[in-house]
């Protein structure tokens, strides 16, 4: 296991999808107090290791099951089946503004989100300077953030992320809102966190970044595992059916 950063072991996610709920208690007792609804596996029996010091990609058309695995791994959501189990500190950026309350400013949140992800006053007061400086929203970080936009929103969160310095770091595809040299700042990020020993496991549509970016790659459709392994042979086979309209 030294050599395994993220251990994911049948993995089963299940959601409820109501077709009529029980909206009022006469609604409840009309109906014997049972609503319609059917299960709905988001993810069943997905099972892949993830190399540690790797750059990891997650890959797989819309509803594939990808977010909801990340969610998973980052303890959002209990898996109904199956066991995650992780070496090392692990932080998250799954959602633009994820931890941040809306009324406070910039700075205020710093401290806010880094406690939230684990970090003491000492390291935050330590790195504060670096994550503002690295965010580039210095001119407004002693506004609330409720006046910031989705861009401004996803640098602070993710400069606060990559400044507790886990040994993994789980990221959807928020960076998509970023601009291209925002963009090019997180991969530079990336590849640095990689140097030192570090895992990255990223979400992402565009194919040539998984491509540029990842040494490694699973591809999700449907909350089904199709294939886990190098990440050219993962896209190319995920490219594929694609084609043939799978």
């Amino acid at each position: 296991m030294t050599d395994i950063a993220v251990n994911i072991t049948d993995v089963s996610k299940k959601f409820r999808l109501y077709h009529e709920r029980n909206q009022t208690l006469k609604a409840a007792i009309m109906r014997g107090r049972t609503s319609v609804h059917e299960d709905f596996w988001a993810l069943n029996d997905v099972s892949f290791d993830v190399p540690r010091g790797s750059t990891f990609g997650l890959i797989g058309s819309n509803g594939s099951g990808k977010s909801t695995l990340l969610k998973c791994l980052a303890k959002i959501y209990t898996p109904d089946r199956g066991s995650i189990t992780h070496n090392g500190k692990m932080a998250a950026l799954l959602e633009v503004g994820s931890g941040f309350h809306h009324e406070l400013s910039g700075r205020e949140n710093i401290y806010l989100n880094g406690s939230i992800l684990g970090m003491s006053k000492k390291e935050i007061d330590r790195k504060y300077d670096e994550i503002v400086e690295f965010s580039g929203v210095e001119r407004f970080i002693d506004q609330p953030v409720k006046n910031y936009s989705s861009g401004m929103y996803v640098r602070l969160g993710f400069s606060v992320a990559i400044h507790v310095e886990p040994d993994i770091l789980v990221v959807d595809e928020v960076l998509a809102v970023g601009d291209a040299e925002f963009q090019e700042k997180c991969f530079k990020k990336f590849r640095d966190l990689k140097t030192n020993g570090k895992t990255v496991i990223l979400v992402s549509h565009a194919m040539s970044t998984v491509l540029d970016m990842c040494d490694h790659a699973a591809w999700l459709s449907k909350g089904e595992l199709m294939m886990a392994g190098p990440v050219k042979e993962t896209v190319d086979a995920y490219k594929s059916s694609l084609n043939l309209g799978e």
